[in-house]
């Protein structure tokens, strides 16, 4: 009988180190999340802060082709031309 409950008692310990170790890969995933989470949220951010900046350096550059700078006067052309058919385009759409 003592085989029988050494047997018994191996499974018990062995279900006990088992449910330990999906407590502690539980706690360890709930704290994984958290920082995934975090670090998406750092993503996000960054990249609203990457776009804030890519439009301030296409308004600095038209700004700059405006004031004399032959570097993207190409480009500020191509945008005065394109503002001025949306601009074409509105008063066509006024006058119907």
């Amino acid at each position: 009988m003592s085989k029988v409950e050494d047997i018994v008692d191996s499974l018990e310990n062995k279900i006990s180190k088992v449910l330990h170790k999906q407590e502690v890969l539980k706690q360890t995933n709930a704290k994984l999340s958290e920082e995934l989470a975090i670090y998406q949220h750092k993503i996000i951010q960054q990249q609203e802060e990457l776009s804030s900046w890519i439009e301030k350096y296409e308004a600095l550059k038209i700004a700059n082709s405006m004031l004399g700078s032959d570097e993207n006067k190409r480009e500020t052309k191509l945008k005065i031309n394109t503002l001025i058919k949306d601009i074409d385009h509105c008063i066509a759409q006024l006058s119907q």
